[in-house]
């Protein structure tokens, strides 16, 4: 059933001579544009008691009265999903995504998915896009995720992403050994052959990824990488074309690179490793409603450890 909101505002002296959507507009950001305009136009924003065109200029301290009457965006059914909640607050709930677990239903996953368990500890999250959720982790890489529970949080969080000011740290475990950081540049599209990966190409949109050296071993490392640009599969697609394939990453990386004269706990330890080990580790960012800076940060998940702990016994063997 939609909601019905009632929202109240005096237009301030300094928007006189601005046109109606414009005031609204600026009143309130937490509406897309076009929102707005559906509403003025529907009779829906009454100015003193009345209703005019979008166009219409105002001459400052009308009363503006919009009935934000908000339609379910997200009709996936509910279901009671396990959820590891690191922080919640009235505005944003911050994630600790497992592996196995797709983030919005699509083709081939309509249940089970990420959506459909924050539709059911969160029933309210239908009135958002794709129920709060602003940025996405493939299916099999875990770690930090931010849900906006208001409209306005929503915003606020798209316009942070967008501006690049919201920071993302990973683990990746590659296979091969690193001597020091660096930068990666490549635009990312649609791989031309294969509709299941991306690729860096020329036409694609720009992508940026930072990594530096967390834990060397004998034939792996340890890399924490930063994304200042947030492209599907970037990380993966990055690092695999420069040669640094992140253990378990079937679709990028191939099959498992296996070195010589390790222990055969190891070997089959990489060789049957599930999953890409990719792993969200720290999520920072500018809070929606008290403009705090706020970050957390999460270890790797039981399989990740559990690898790492063999390539550390390794050294010392």
């Amino acid at each position: 059933m939609p909601q019905d909101q009632q929202i109240v505002s005096i237009v301030p002296p300094e928007m006189a001579q601005q046109r109606l959507d414009q005031v609204v507009a600026s009143l309130c950001p937490q509406y897309s544009r076009s929102q707005l305009q559906k509403w003025i136009k529907s009779g829906q924003v009454l100015v003193d008691n009345k209703p005019l065109k979008p166009k219409e200029r105002l001459t400052g301290g009308e009363q503006i009265i919009i009935h934000a009457i908000q339609e379910v965006q997200t009709r996936s059914e509910a279901e009671a999903i396990p959820l590891d909640i690191v922080y919640e607050d009235q505005a944003i709930l911050v994630l600790n995504k497992p592996a196995d677990l797709v983030v919005h239903p699509g083709a081939g996953n309509w249940s089970g998915t990420l959506v459909n368990g924050l539709l059911h500890y969160d029933p309210e999250l239908e009135y958002l896009p794709r129920a709060g959720i602003v940025h996405r982790l493939d299916k099999d890489t875990t770690g930090l995720m931010v849900v906006a529970k208001t409209l306005e949080a929503h915003s606020a969080l798209v316009e942070q992403l967008q501006a690049r000011e919201v920071s993302r740290e990973y683990l990746a475990l590659v296979q091969r050994p690193v001597i020091a950081g660096g930068r990666i540049e490549g635009n990312i599209g649609r791989h031309p052959l294969d509709r299941l990966k991306m690729a860096v190409l020329d036409g694609g949109k720009e992508a940026i990824t930072h990594y530096r050296v967390e834990e060397r071993f004998r034939h792996h490392t340890l890399l924490r990488v930063a994304l200042e640009t947030g492209r599907t599969h970037q990380i993966r697609v990055h690092l695999t074309t420069h040669q640094m394939p992140i253990v378990g990453d079937q679709l990028y990386g191939g099959r498992p690179r296996v070195p010589a004269g390790i222990s055969e706990t190891l070997r089959e330890a990489l060789r049957n490793f599930p999953r890409q080990a990719l792993h969200a580790t720290r999520l920072g960012l500018v809070h929606p409603l008290t403009a705090e800076e706020l970050a957390w940060e999460v270890s790797v998940p039981e399989d990740m450890a559990a690898l790492l702990d063999l390539l550390r016994a390794e050294e010392l063997s």
